[in-house]
């Protein structure tokens, strides 16, 4: 799987964004400037996450961005599908509406099962658990198990 630079600017984004919930709206160029990333590209994110319910926005000099509900309620999930779309896809086809014949026929099950895996994670984990630093149990079991950090 791969997790792509919008992706991961967004989730950034929101975790800011989680940070400093009971703080009142922030700026584009505060988010952008804490997380390093390029203002313009959080723009169009940022207007995305607005579009999908995730931030509300207000204009003016008090104005900026802020979570549209508790961060305990958004999930690293939501943030990816409303940037990225579906979580899991195969050259750009979610895995229910594949099909495969022959050798290749057990392909499908497989797609679906990472799809249920990833699903199981990213929906399981809110923003409130990465901003407090307290991931799942199930997660960080899965970040400890030997090899998790290394690369085949």
């Amino acid at each position: 799987m791969r997790i792509s630079a919008r992706a991961d600017y967004a989730v950034r984004a929101a975790l800011q964004l989680a940070a400093a919930q009971d703080e009142g709206p922030l700026k584009a160029e505060a988010i952008a400037e804490a997380q390093d990333i390029p203002h313009k590209f959080l723009e169009g994110i940022l207007n995305d996450m607005r579009r999908g319910g995730l931030v509300l926005s207000r204009r003016g000099g008090n104005g900026g961005y802020r979570l549209a509900r508790p961060a305990a309620s958004i999930s690293i999930a939501d943030v990816i599908r409303v940037v990225d779309g579906p979580l899991v896809s195969v050259r750009g086809v979610r895995p229910p509406d594949l099909s495969y014949s022959g050798p290749a026929e057990s392909l499908l099950p497989l797609w679906i099962a990472l799809r249920a895996n990833v699903r199981e994670i990213l929906d399981g984990v809110s923003l409130a658990d990465v901003a407090s630093c307290e991931l799942p149990a199930g997660v960080s079991a899965l970040a400890h198990t030997p090899g998790a950090w290394t690369n085949p």
